[in-house]
């Protein structure tokens, strides 16, 4: 079985991920990072794959390069590149981001477990079952406003482990401007 396709792109050739799961479709999707993903079910021929993915390349190859051009088209963090960090500038990006979230989680009346702050392709943060918090370390070079609105969007989810109204709720009684800044960080492109 097969767990990743190549279609030929202008520039190279295309990954696409394959997921196979009990249901009964296929659905493809290419995210705005550019990765394409193929959602299978479990049934399905490597042949019958491959064959639905070359009909389905001109869509693939159109998407993914609409993506790539939308990220050329966001703004850089301009964070340091993770390997040219010094230990320094991991402790003091640390900080503010812990301080970040000691302020809003004791305002919101949440507790939360370990915080990890990491560089993320794809990700600004995120907030496990057990309420362990990671964040990307770019938002420290982001308007602390963004920042913020990140740490209150992942300690809203100890609250409400979804995207539902009650979630989005939540976040807008903390970050009444959440709108715009959920608009500014998809502007925004995360550093490599």
């Amino acid at each position: 079985m097969i767990t990743e396709y190549r279609i030929p792109g202008e520039t190279g050739e295309i990954p696409v991920r394959i997921l196979r799961s009990a249901r009964k479709s296929i659905g493809l999707e290419v995210r705005p990072s550019g990765e394409a993903l193929a959602r299978i079910p479990r049934g399905l021929s490597d042949r019958e794959l491959k064959a639905f993915l070359e009909r389905h390349a001109g869509w693939i190859r159109e998407k993914h390069a609409l993506s790539l051009k939308r990220m050329d088209s966001r703004l850089s963090t301009g964070a340091v590149p993770p390997a040219e960090l010094t230990r320094e500038e991991k402790e003091k990006i640390g900080r503010k981001i812990q301080e970040r979230v000691r302020f809003y989680g004791e305002k919101m009346g949440v507790s939360w477990g370990t915080i990890t702050i990491r560089n993320q392709k794809t990700r600004w943060g995120s907030c496990s079952a057990r309420g362990n918090l990671n964040f990307n370390y770019q938002l420290y070079y982001l308007p602390q406003e963004l920042l913020d609105y990140v740490v209150v969007h992942e300690l809203a989810h100890r609250r409400y482990m979804n995207h539902s109204a009650e979630f989005w709720k939540e976040v807008e009684r903390y970050y009444p401007d959440y709108r715009n800044a959920r608009e500014k960080l998809k502007e925004r492109r995360l550093v490599s």
